[in-house]
């Protein structure tokens, strides 16, 4: 598992990229990965296409970093995810909170 994120060169978009499975053993890389960025990004996407795996505490750490990016304001879009990620974050409503695609 890595997490690993990338500011844009305007510093408007992050995106972090996760490889592996996404769970609790993901936690403090992946608030790291949006916490210790200098500024405030106003678009943040989270690459999943390396992600093999997503468990519930996964959702939980994909709702704090909604949190931290403002709530219903945020725009945060989930990107290249597999068939069994797809299903796991429409199965939990994700689509009502993120962009998914």
């Amino acid at each position: 598992m890595s997490v690993n994120s990338e500011l844009s060169h305007d510093g408007q978009e992050l995106t972090i990229f996760i490889e592996g499975r996404f769970d609790f053993a993901a936690h403090q890389d992946f608030r790291d990965a949006y916490e210790s960025v200098a500024g405030t990004p106003q678009r943040i996407v989270v690459d999943l296409k390396g992600t093999s795996y997503l468990d519930s505490s996964a959702l939980g750490m994909l709702l704090l970093l909604r949190d931290h990016a403002g709530g219903e304001r945020a725009k945060i879009r989930l990107i290249n995810c597999n068939a069994d990620v797809n299903t796991i974050l429409t199965i939990s409503n994700f689509s009502k909170l993120f962009q998914i695609g």
